[in-house]
């Protein structure tokens, strides 16, 4: 599965950078145990991420794309994209219920 497409790409491109107002427009989840990303911004050229990163203590920071890509989960699982995520709040509000 391709964890970030044009489409999403370009949703994070138009995020501002602060998190009143950016949403999550990419959710990616471990589907074999903790660990769910909730994403406003991504830099094409370096993969990095910034977004609510959960993996039982939830945080804000940076992930890269390619290292999410590459983990070799249990079963032979990869990280996965919620194709079915539409953010219905911002990027500061996720965190303040996490």
């Amino acid at each position: 599965m391709k964890l970030i497409t044009k489409e999403i790409a370009d949703k994070l491109a138009k995020n501002v950078g602060d998190g009143f107002v950016d949403k999550p427009y990419l959710k990616l989840f471990n589907p074999v145990g903790a660990g769910t990303w909730l994403i406003t911004e991504y830099d094409p050229e370096t993969g990095r991420m910034f977004g609510l990163c959960d993996l039982g203590y939830p945080e804000l920071g940076y992930v890269n794309l390619k290292e999410l890509e590459d983990l070799e989960l249990p079963f032979g699982c990869k990280i996965e994209r919620d194709i079915y995520w539409t953010p219905e709040k911002t990027l500061a509000e996720y965190a303040g219920i996490a």
